[in-house]
């Protein structure tokens, strides 16, 4: 049975290479020059590196003795057309081997979860783009969240005129185009589904609530803490908590609630935890329902498949608010659209099945899972597909996003450790690399820190296709990123993860 085995082996073997190679080394050969070609950083990946072997072998087996016989006849044509192939396939050989990829970043040397945040200098490198249009990435190294970093992140974005405070009066890091008005309601938008590290660091949120309390024309409006744990997974298994006994921030039981409660004399500061109302579908105000609860939409989106869902909810301060449309105004029927803003606040980590959970996927804590799920269209298996462009693009996409690379989780979801990747992230198995980033482009913003910080901050020797934007193979983050940034870009929302469309500003504090 052995030799029968052997013998077949050999005989399938010997027809693949009198017949089946000239197929496969013809095929390598063009997807080699399709893939590679056009974008030289891809010449690393597995199956490029297959490809450039077998297509050029094909052309050693194949081409050049055709061409040699071509040249010695003076077969004009065919010596063209052969000549044509060779200089076409070695350019691109040649231009991956001449701009080859940054070789796969070594872990730094970061502290443990017990260092101070002054002991901590993360490498950031700042960037000019070379093309237009641009986005703009602020980035603040060696900052622990409670110590001012985002004052100096707010200073660094209004150098290059990006300014936080809208007003007239024309005070520090405020213009009539800044991003928040003193009457705006602002929806701070955390992650709150996990405990420890892979929470919004609470150290970060209380500067940034303290930063919008302190607007120069005096704060009139309000500011809603909220995110949807989906009331399901989670650390306790049973969804989100503003609450939680272990938090990320230096003083472990800092909990956002507990930030929230510190500004309690304002009357200004609130929080929501929509889990309480994701099973929970309603409509909207205009259509004369009052309930707090979650507006689906059972249009599928023809390419990533998503029904739509977002909260609608009254504050405890009596303000009624439609994550899409706005401010309601119960005695004029009407929405106000432009005072609702929304400050996301992502923490930054690998996730096990989509590689990165950054600005983008953080949109996930904003639909109804499980409502959407009992319809047959679970949102959240949509983000492969690239469902929360879609949701970012046809609700409401977010003034700013702050990204908290406090503490990031950057073990990869394949290789050694498995299972020690996000979303959930204990404290042992944090990194710090005291950093935080904005942008008003969420993509920009995910391509930098994926490519810059958690790249960088990742296990020795580890693959890391699975948290690279560049990666853009189907199943990898690289390609539902891709499909997001689509679907702005559709919706005529600029977003780029062209790195010669992205500045970066780097500051330290």
């Amino acid at each position: 049975m052995r030799l029968g085995r052997e013998g077949s082996e050999h005989r399938g073997l010997e027809g693949w290479a009198d017949g089946g190679f000239f197929l496969l080394g013809l095929a390598s050969l063009f997807w080699y020059l399709l893939r590679t070609g056009l974008k030289p950083s891809r010449a690393v990946y597995p199956c490029q590196r297959a490809a450039r072997l077998y297509a050029e072998l094909w052309m050693v087996t194949y081409l050049l003795p055709v061409y040699a016989v071509a040249k010695a006849l003076g077969d004009r044509r065919t010596l063209a057309l052969g000549a044509a192939v060779i200089l076409v396939a070695g350019a691109a050989v040649a231009l991956s081997t001449l701009n080859p990829p940054a070789p796969e970043p070594q872990a730094p040397a970061l502290e443990p979860d017990t260092a101070g945040a002054d002991d901590v200098r993360f490498p950031v490198a700042s960037w000019a783009a070379t093309a237009e249009p641009a986005s703009d990435v602020y980035v603040v190294n060696g900052t622990g969240g409670g110590d001012g970093g985002l004052t100096v992140l707010l200073e660094l974005m209004a150098s290059r005129g990006a300014m936080f405070y809208r007003s007239e009066a024309g005070a520090l890091m405020s213009s009539p185009g800044g991003l928040i008005a003193a009457n705006d309601v602002v929806i701070v938008k955390v992650n709150c589904q996990w405990d420890q590290r892979g929470g919004t660091n609470t150290d970060l949120l209380k500067e940034l609530i303290q930063a919008i309390l302190d607007h120069p024309d005096g704060f009139t409006g309000e500011i809603v803490v909220a995110d949807n744990g989906q009331a399901q997974g989670g650390s306790g298994n049973s969804g989100g908590s503003l609450d939680w006994s272990e938090c990320n921030a230096e003083d472990h039981s800092q909990s956002a609630q507990r930030v929230v409660d510190g500004f309690a004399s304002s009357g200004k500061v609130s929080t929501y935890l929509w889990d309480t109302i994701t099973t929970t579908r309603v409509d909207e105000y205009e259509d004369g329902d009052l309930r707090d609860g979650f507006v689906v939409n059972e249009t599928r989106n023809s390419r990533t498949g998503i029904m739509v869902s977002y909260p609608k909810f009254t504050t405890v301060h009596g303000t009624m608010i439609s994550f899409k449309h706005g401010v309601w105004d119960d005695s004029s029927a009407s929405y106000d659209s432009g005072r609702l803003k929304v400050v996301s606040v992502p923490v930054l980590k690998t996730h096990s099945n989509y590689g990165v959970t950054g600005a983008v996927k953080h949109y996930m804590g904003v639909p109804s899972d499980l409502l959407t799920r009992g319809l047959g269209a679970r949102t959240h298996n949509t983000i492969a597909r690239g469902g929360m462009g879609t949701l970012m693009a046809e609700t409401r996409f977010p003034a700013i996003t702050i990204m908290d690379a406090i503490w990031v989780n950057a073990n990869p979801a394949v290789g050694v450790g498995v299972g020690y990747a996000g979303p959930s992230t204990p404290y042992d198995r944090a990194t710090r690399v005291n950093v935080v980033a904005a942008s008003t482009d969420p993509v920009a913003l995910d391509y930098w820190a994926a490519k810059h910080v958690l790249m960088k901050a990742a296990p020795p020797n580890q693959s890391l296709n699975n948290m690279d934007p560049d990666f853009d193979e189907p199943g990898f983050f690289g390609y539902w990123f891709m499909l997001s940034m689509e679907e702005l870009n559709r919706a005529g929302i600029w977003a780029t993860m062209d790195p010669t469309h992205i500045n970066v500003y780097a500051a330290s504090r």
